[in-house]
């Protein structure tokens, strides 16, 4: 008995990671809906440009001191901006699972079999509006942080989560959603300061997934109409 213990967690365990392999190449559909309310497909995946997969990866080409080799092409060098904001930790919350790029592929591959599953932009819209992860849902994390000046937009988005909002105002929990929230990456409190509000009016942790990474690390590869 204690050998099948062990043996199911890490069956299961396997499966979840033979799930995620390939994503980052081979990319996730994920169907949208425009403002049309035509239905597309987008694939999904890592935005790696041609010119990096060729890269050996060594110290001497990916560093030299504090920089890129200068043989390594522009589009291979990250512009990412790690002196702004503030460096958030690894795991914000005892029950609030944090994910990385692969984790939020599965998730989103899963979602789109799974009502009950939603990718949601933490950011203010004008970030939303200028790019996003496709398939995902803006929830600016001002609506939460600050409910009682949004009211409206609160009890909205509260619905969209599947809270169920009672003629008296308190919240039933039961049929919430389980989300994975996310805004500019480690240094971004965004998207914490969200998942901070929706714990305080009790919304479930272990519903709660957090993309510590950036958006642009996945980004919309190929657009094809949906039939």
């Amino acid at each position: 008995m204690k050998t099948k213990i062990i043996l199911i967690p890490l069956f299961v365990a396997s499966l979840l990671y033979a799930d995620r392999l390939g994503f980052e190449y081979v990319g996730v559909p994920v169907k949208i809906v425009d403002s049309a309310g035509k239905i597309h497909t987008l694939t999904v995946k890592r935005d790696i440009p041609a010119e990096c997969k060729k890269l050996p990866i060594n110290n001497m080409m990916v560093w030299t001191g504090n920089y890129a080799n200068e043989k390594v092409p522009p589009e291979c060098k990250s512009t990412y901006v790690h002196t702004t904001g503030k460096l958030l930790p690894m795991q914000i919350h005892d029950d609030v699972t944090t994910y990385g790029e692969l984790e939020v592929l599965a998730f989103m591959k899963h979602m789109q079999k799974d009502d009950n599953l939603l990718l949601v932009d933490g950011r203010k819209q004008t970030w939303y509006d200028y790019r996003t992860i496709p398939g995902a849902v803006n929830m600016p994390f001002h609506h939460f942080k600050e409910r009682d000046a949004f009211e409206f937009e609160f009890e909205h988005d509260l619905r969209t989560l599947g809270v169920i909002i009672h003629e008296d105002e308190s919240l039933d929990f039961t049929k919430a959603k389980t989300v994975t929230i996310f805004c500019n990456g480690p240094w971004c409190s965004q998207s914490v300061a969200m998942i901070e509000a929706l714990l305080e009016i009790g919304y479930p942790p272990e519903n709660i997934n957090w993309y510590r990474g950036r958006y642009a690390g996945l980004a919309e590869c190929r657009y094809d109409l949906y039939a």
